[in-house]
């Protein structure tokens, strides 16, 4: 049996991703792929496109790895968690990581890539306390804000889950407050403990 016959009859002729059964194709999961099924993916087209070209990414299109990231195949397992954590900004991803399992030996082949790790181009966000912020944190405001544009003031003590870094910026977050996108510095806020 090649590859491609055993990649079909693991993955029941569906995306190993999202489950659908058209475009099918080899999908590696690289750094060292040897095309062998054990390093390789079944995955559709649509998959194959936004893993290929992260600027193409349709978030809603992820939520599929709700279900996939269960998969007891090491190779898809790698996928969703490099994916949930290239989106984790998004909030809902973050929550799905923190689910996620992986044993050793995979979540360092997940980690080759270094998706998931902050980007060393010197710019780094520190909270009140002197923590490195990344994103998809979730952070506590550390006095009252009064909020340019706006009729509110955030309260402190109020809890800014899945915050994004702007990335130019390194003294300013954004986050939602009261339904509300909002830009925060990092000097008024403290990075939340993990559950």
């Amino acid at each position: 049996m090649n590859t491609e016959q055993a990649l079909y009859a693991r993955s029941e002729s569906k995306c190993e991703l999202c489950g659908i059964s058209e475009d099918l194709a080899i999908c590696e999961v690289p750094p060292n792929s040897t095309c062998s099924p054990e390093d390789t993916i079944l995955a559709c087209n649509t998959c194959r496109m936004q893993l290929e070209n992260p600027e193409t990414v349709n978030v809603h299109h992820w939520h599929c790895l709700n279900e996939s990231m269960w998969s007891q195949v090491p190779a898809v397992q790698v996928v969703a968690w490099r994916m949930l954590t290239r989106l984790r900004s998004e909030g809902w991803p973050q929550d799905l990581l923190d689910m996620l399992y992986l044993d050793d030996e995979t979540l360092e082949w997940a980690k080759q890539t270094s998706e998931g790790t902050p980007s060393d181009d010197g710019v780094k966000h520190i909270d009140s306390n002197g923590a490195v912020l990344e994103a998809g944190d979730n952070v506590t405001l550390v006095k009252d804000l009064n909020v340019k544009g706006a009729s509110f003031t955030a309260k402190r003590g109020t809890v800014v889950r899945g915050i994004s870094l702007v990335a130019d910026n390194p003294e300013h977050i954004e986050g939602r407050v009261n339904g509300q996108q909002i830009v925060i510095l990092t000097k008024f806020v403290k990075k939340s403990n993990p559950k």
